[in-house]
């Protein structure tokens, strides 16, 4: 019997986001933890898995306050090193006023980057039913050689794989070399969580078609193709929903949104103990309609793995 529900590799960092500005007109900024995979394990965490992270940050006070942050979240933290040879990556988010972000990275090199292939814990993989990436892992190396062999391992050891492309252009020195990694990551998974505005820019096509494309062409078992505020089309095959968001949501911030969709959405599939390919119409709604919701409800406050929110929240959002 497996340990772990979901393990995740990838980035953790430190957003840093507006709240204010001072005289000069400079924005006052708040830092926030961050990182697609941990707000990702963070929702899981939230809603009842066991999550297991493997990645590296700086051996310093950001490093430090990420790890307290992702175990305070109930997430394992025994597969993040803290490397005192490089810093902590920070984020720099800016917002519009309708809540949308847009991002600069201190990165060059962040301590994200940096983990090596031999800095990965075979035994927690081994240990794991499910392994998650994004694509922010495979910008550089050693990272993306790391990624590489943890999806290997994952695979040797029977775990289903799931991916998040979080596309994320100007972490890319080229947007041939996004699209490489891309549509590699996109053949190596069993469930997907794409948006529409990455189906776009992949292909052009509409988001229902480029679930149907990543079901037909690359071999996928599950394809949520969220939609931004508007909701979700999801599909394994024999079935296909569309799930809208809920109503009456103020939003402050839509930092990790898609994450936590993705990771609330992975939570109730763990729950109905079925492979991807057998979940019938009813559960696939239930699955999208409770990310839909939770993927709201986060951006009414600031953040990421902190925005999460309660399952009983949820619930009842989706009684009203």
């Amino acid at each position: 019997m497996k340990q772990y529900d979901v393990i995740a590799l990838g980035e953790l960092l430190i957003d840093f986001a507006p709240y204010s500005t001072n005289e000069a007109g400079y924005p006052i900024l708040s830092a926030n933890p961050g990182g697609a995979p941990g707000n990702f394990l963070a929702a899981l965490a939230r809603y009842g898995c066991k999550t297991v992270m493997i990645g590296k940050v700086g051996d310093d006070s950001f490093g430090r306050a990420l790890i307290g942050t992702l175990q305070e979240a109930g997430i394992d933290t025994r597969g993040i090193l803290a490397d005192p040879k490089v810093f902590t990556t920070l984020a720099f988010v800016s917002l519009d006023a309708s809540g949308n972000r847009d991002f600069s990275f201190a990165r060059k090199p962040g301590a994200d980057t940096c983990l090596t292939p031999e800095e990965v814990d075979e035994t927690l993989i081994a240990d794991a039913k499910i392994f998650h990436f994004g694509t922010l892992s495979l910008t550089d190396e050693p990272a993306a050689e790391a990624t590489r062999y943890a999806i290997e391992l994952a695979k040797k050891h029977g775990a289903l794989i799931s991916l998040d492309p979080n596309l994320r252009k100007p972490l890319w020195k080229r947007e041939e070399d996004a699209r490489e990694a891309i549509e590699w990551s996109l053949r190596q998974a069993d469930i997907i969580k794409i948006s529409d505005e990455e189906i776009d820019w992949l292909w052009g096509i509409s988001p229902e078609e480029g679930a149907e494309k990543l079901l037909r062409e690359y071999r996928a078992s599950l394809v949520y193709a969220t939609l931004g505020p508007k909701g979700c089309y999801a599909t394994n095959g024999a079935n296909r929903v569309t799930v809208q968001s809920p109503a009456g949501i103020h939003v402050v911030d839509t930092t990790g949104a898609g994450d936590i969709f993705g990771g609330s959405a992975m939570s109730q599939f763990i729950r109905c103990g079925k492979k991807p390919a057998d979940l019938t119409e009813t559960e696939l709604r239930r699955i999208v309609g409770f990310a839909c919701t939770a993927a709201s409800l986060s951006t009414q406050t600031h953040g990421g793995i902190t925005s999460v929110p309660e399952y009983a929240d949820v619930e009842q959002k989706i009684k009203e």
